[in-house]
């Protein structure tokens, strides 16, 4: 009897040791997950505080937890039915050179869709006209302030499949949207960046490349202004150039 109750007991020690061991294993993956996080989230704090930050540049204007981040799966579905339902074309874009007004295109559905979207936001309102380029184009919708950088973080971080139109080229005045080079085979666009043809001779190099999705209807006067301020090295202004973007009909 002795005999077997030693086994049982030493039988009973092993599958509690058992169970601590596996009981450990699983805390130790659990505390690896919470520090990956971690890590993860300093990563991006790091690129955040990275962003050289002007005077009240940390002041957030944009409630973040009203914007419903889009992953890039969800992106044409929804963009789709965010169009229906937000049917604008007309848009201007205030600077303190004057304003400019810009039709944008029907039949490019998801680029007007997602531009509405970042205007009613009020992201475009954080941006400046980050890159002038004289006789070329001037490009807008990024900055060095840490809320256009937030609110990029939480619209999320999708491309926009291209929609070329053979009728929309890049002619003076032509609104089209900027894109990542990088492993862009498919010439998918940033939700973010736009730019306007200043060239009176036109962009048509960029014609299939990039999407035409809307045109300047008044204000080149104005685009011409921007287009000769000065600029540094990366051509960016020297001054920046806020602007302001309101949705009209």
């Amino acid at each position: 009897m002795s005999f077997r109750y030693s086994f049982i007991f030493i039988f009973i020690l092993l599958i509690h040791l058992s169970c601590e061991d596996t009981k450990s294993d699983s805390t130790k993956i659990e505390k690896q997950k919470i520090e990956a996080q971690k890590e993860k989230e300093r990563k991006r704090d790091s690129l955040l505080n990275a962003v050289k930050i002007p005077k009240g540049g940390n002041n957030l204007s944009v409630n973040l937890d009203s914007i419903e981040a889009i992953q890039q799966e969800q992106l044409i579905p929804f963009l789709t039915q965010y169009g229906k339902e937000n049917p604008e074309t007309l848009i201007e874009i205030s600077t303190s050179f004057g304003n400019i007004r810009v039709k944008l295109y029907e039949n490019t559905p998801l680029h007007r869709a997602n531009f509405i979207r970042l205007a009613k936001i009020g992201y475009f309102d954080t941006s400046f006209f980050h890159r002038v380029a004289n006789d070329f184009v001037v490009q807008g919708g990024n900055s060095d302030l840490q809320e256009t950088h937030k609110i990029r973080h939480k619209v999320g971080s999708y491309l926009i499949p291209n929609e070329f139109k053979a009728s929309y080229t890049h002619k003076r005045g032509a609104f089209s949207a900027a894109k990542y080079s990088e492993q862009n085979v498919s010439k998918a666009s940033s939700p973010f960046e736009f730019f306007i043809v200043q060239s009176k001779r036109g962009a048509h190099h960029l014609d299939n490349d990039h999407t035409v999705f809307g045109e300047v209807i008044s204000g080149m006067n104005v685009v011409d202004k921007i287009a000769k301020v000065e600029v540094d090295q990366s051509e960016w202004p020297k001054k920046n150039i806020m602007l302001e973007v309101k949705v009209i009909r």
